[in-house]
């Protein structure tokens, strides 16, 4: 039984290292991820004057309750949006002159949502170029807090963004959202703040955090989910079985719910106190799935869809269209590639089960999205020839995936 160690949690290192460096004492981390969002997430810390202190299995931070270490600072976020979002309203709480940008690909991600709810908050904050994008600067004189309404509804990181900054406001902050997409990565944010010190309250459509700052801790990182569901999703279509230790009843990612899609569609699926595991039954049924919450895994569904019984449609996912690419057609259009029917709209994708003679192999379009090529590195289990234009962009959050997805594919 293949036991397959997945590196931590993309979207809770970079929390760590928000909470860390908000935090009055040296925080220290256990097993964060090491890849080039969160080592650009560090870096940036580092260009704002935070020490951040890194072996191979931990990283330490000095925490600065009050904001930077420094009066100015020009910060470059690359691919990270947890990078591009988080560190400039880590700086709107400190006091000084902090410029911030991005990969080109990072520059046409949005903003506007949060940068706007900055603005309502009275930080100064100004868009060089594209309203609502990178490059931006922010003159920060701290930040009073109050009341504010935000539209959540392209990226529940707008949302995460203020209320990890609620703490270090002088009066607190009330956010009532209008709109909220991936709701668990809100609920890893609001438990990660308990650990840290914080407790938010919610009242209905309002998120209420109370000031006061956050206090140092020694935090574990557990494995990435959302990288888990492509060795989960490998065992599915071989036949095999595939465990992930570190993430079992307890865990915090919503992305963990991918294994219940696998479940819904044959597979064996047994959820422990802290480890899953996946094993294919050799049945993979068709399924109508909303997965608005875990839109993540979306292309780790849709690239093993055409193995399914029947028809597999995937709903509610607008938002992945203004990820590292837009997700929805990426997938769409390498499916196609690989000889499979697909019809697609606004916010949903239906594939349709491959043909006898089918899929066919072929060169997969990255569109310089890790999750594609992940994804589509299980269709190549099944479909001899598949290989990548880039392979790899895989490095912002999984450096050593080919070598580990190799190693998979033998034992399995």
């Amino acid at each position: 039984m293949p036991v397959v160690d997945i590196p931590g949690s993309k979207s809770v290192t970079a929390r760590a290292l928000f909470l860390a460096a908000a935090a009055d004492g040296v925080t220290t981390l256990v097993r964060p991820l090491r890849s080039d969002d969160t080592e650009g997430f560090a870096e940036g810390l580092a260009r704002l004057g935070y020490r951040v202190g890194r072996t191979p299995d931990t990283w330490q931070v000095d925490g600065r309750p009050q904001g930077p270490a420094v009066p100015e600072a020009d910060v470059y976020c690359r691919d990270g949006a947890t990078t591009a979002r988080f560190l400039p309203t880590l700086a709107a709480a400190g006091h000084g002159t902090y410029r911030f940008d991005a990969s080109p690909q990072m520059r046409r991600r949005p903003l506007l949502p949060l940068t706007r709810a900055l603005r309502d908050l009275g930080v100064d904050l100004r868009h060089e170029e594209q309203e609502g994008h990178h490059p931006l600067t922010v003159t920060a004189a701290g930040v009073a807090g109050g009341e504010v309404t935000l539209d959540a509804g392209q990226s529940s990181q707008y949302l995460t963004a203020l209320l990890l900054l609620g703490p270090l406001t002088r009066e607190g902050l009330r956010v009532t959202v209008t709109d909220l997409v991936s709701v668990p990565y809100v609920e890893i944010t609001i438990a990660m703040m308990r650990a840290f010190g914080v407790e938010v309250a919610r009242e209905g459509n309002s998120f209420v955090v109370p000031p006061g700052g956050y206090r140092a801790t020694t935090y574990a990182v557990e494995p990435d989910a959302s990288t888990a569901s492509y060795f989960f999703a490998a065992a599915a279509v071989t036949g095999g079985e595939v465990t992930v230790p570190g993430l079992g009843e307890g865990a915090l990612q919503g992305d963990l719910g991918f294994v219940d899609v696998l479940r819904h569609m044959g597979a064996d699926v047994t959820v422990g106190r802290d480890a899953t595991t996946v094993r294919g039954t050799g049945e993979l049924r068709g399924v109508t799935v909303n997965m608005r919450d875990i839109s993540d895994t979306m292309p780790t569904l849709a690239a093993i869809a055409p193995f399914a019984s029947g028809p597999v449609r995937i709903e509610d996912v607008a938002n992945t269209r203004v990820k590292e690419c837009d997700r929805l057609e990426a997938c769409a259009e390498n499916l196609r590639r690989l000889g499979v029917r697909v019809t697609t709209g606004p916010d949903w994708i239906e594939v349709q089960p491959a043909a006898a003679d089918g899929p066919t192999g072929t060169e997969i379009k990255s569109y310089g999205d890790h999750r594609v090529v992940m994804s589509f590195a299980v269709t190549g289990l099944r479909v001899p020839g598949v290989s990548f234009d880039d392979p790899g962009c895989v490095r912002k959050t999984f450096p050593g995936f080919h070598e580990e997805f190799g190693a998979l594919r033998t034992r399995l």
